[in-house]
């Protein structure tokens, strides 16, 4: 666990990257909380009085009554209150914008546009301006109306009906895996634009979807219909094309098996004592072996069931064959622990510190850093407030002293 105090930290690759962060619950959140670790300076717009939805969310919440949710997306960014709808509040965030490098927002289409705060109109005072917006289904008049919740998404686009036990039992995923990688694409979208303002001195509108990411994001399954009209189903824990690749019963709890080759398919025949299984003419191939799933199934059951998943994890591991446990949460946290991987961090000081899940990303010269904790709501709305009705050629004397003496001042990049 790396505990984050005092001392001075590294300065991160998108120091001096100012973005307005009018986003809320998931998918647009972690993508600014990406920028923030990767060291950008990022306002985080709330409501007064209530803030971002997943503030309320729970449980699990802390000691402190914070929401783990909240927790969750929204570490190394300030919280500004404002409302769009008053004149006062509306022309600080207008100047906010006008200092910004990045917008993103993932309000329902439309809304942006209604407080005078869309690309098109925001653009004229900051042609720099990357905007990005994250919608459900796109900006288009038809999908303006249908909410962008990830439950939804995973069931109109398809994710559920090749997720389950079996045929006609359809199950979401246990995380709201489409937010999540729909984030990932709008930071991906945000970078490429920054890199393309560096040759052409202008911004430009970033828009990502998550019908559109979910279906991309099947990569094999939507492929397999595109190309070649396959419509796939639920295989349950088994895989449509690799075969042994799936959950088998060990003598405490369950264990993956993933075999991708002939070669660990022999491997794995001579751990469990049939090396004949592995010139029988059913297995002998993927393909073969794919096409005798259930008997090959049987076979291997019958065995693993005779020993614990930690048993296997070892033997098969010493063998090269991909194999593990089913872990939880705080299984897979010691997991990473045991194998060197830094997959917690403590972020904040003394009482006021919170444990959060790391960034997985490492930069050998411009590191991620946890410069702040998860705000708590409005926490930054005067200094915000200071630095934006400051002359924009003065640098503001701009201290944080929620957890590091690392502080990037808004504006620089100006």
């Amino acid at each position: 666990m790396n505990d984050i105090g005092s001392q001075n930290q590294p300065v991160g690759a998108l120091a001096g990257i100012v973005v307005a962060d009018f986003s809320r619950v998931l998918a647009a959140p972690y993508a600014t909380m990406l920028f923030g670790d990767l060291g950008a300076d990022v306002i985080k717009i709330e409501r007064p009085g209530t803030g971002d939805d997943t503030r309320q969310w729970g449980p699990p919440f802390t000691d402190d009554h914070e929401a783990t949710y909240f927790l969750s997306v929204n570490r190394n960014k300030r919280s500004f209150t404002a409302d769009m709808s008053v004149a006062d509040d509306n022309g600080d965030l207008v100047e906010l914008i006008r200092r910004a490098d990045v917008l993103i927002e993932n309000f329902r289409p439309g809304t942006m546009a209604r407080h005078g705060l869309s690309y098109e109109q925001v653009a004229a005072i900051n042609p720099r301006l990357v905007y990005c917006s994250i919608t459900g289904f796109g900006s288009e008049e038809a999908a303006a109306a249908l909410p962008g919740y990830d439950l939804l998404v995973q069931a109109v686009g398809g994710l559920m009906s090749v997720t389950g036990p079996g045929p006609g039992a359809p199950v979401k995923a246990g995380v709201a895996l489409v937010d999540v990688l729909t984030g990932l694409h709008a930071a991906i979208g945000v970078l490429a634009a920054l890199r393309a303002r560096e040759s052409s001195g202008r911004g430009q509108l970033v828009e990502v979807n998550l019908l559109s990411t979910l279906l991309s994001s099947m990569v094999n399954q939507s492929v397999g219909y595109t190309a070649a009209g396959a419509v796939p189903g639920i295989f349950g824990n088994r895989h449509p094309s690799i075969a042994p690749y799936q959950l088998f019963p060990a003598a405490d709890r369950p264990v993956v098996i993933a075999v991708g080759t002939d070669r660990q398919f022999q491997q794995l025949c001579a751990a469990l004592g049939i090396p004949e299984a592995a010139t029988d003419p059913r297995f002998a191939t993927n393909r073969a072996r794919v096409a005798h799933v259930e008997e090959l199934d049987q076979a291997i059951t019958s065995l693993t069931i005779e020993q614990t998943a930690d048993h296997w994890y070892r033997a098969l591991s010493a063998r090269g064959i991909p194999c593990g446990p089913v872990n939880d949460i705080a299984g897979a946290f010691a997991m990473a622990g045991e194998l060197g991987l830094d997959a917690r961090v403590t972020v904040g000081e003394g009482q006021d510190s919170v444990d959060l899940a790391a960034n997985p990303i490492t930069l050998s010269d411009t590191p991620v850093t946890y410069v702040r904790r998860p705000p708590r709501l409005g926490q930054h709305a005067d200094e915000v407030r200071e630095w934006l009705r400051s002359p924009t050629t003065t640098e503001p004397p701009y201290q944080d002293h929620s957890s590091s003496s690392i502080n990037q001042p808004m504006g620089a990049h100006q």
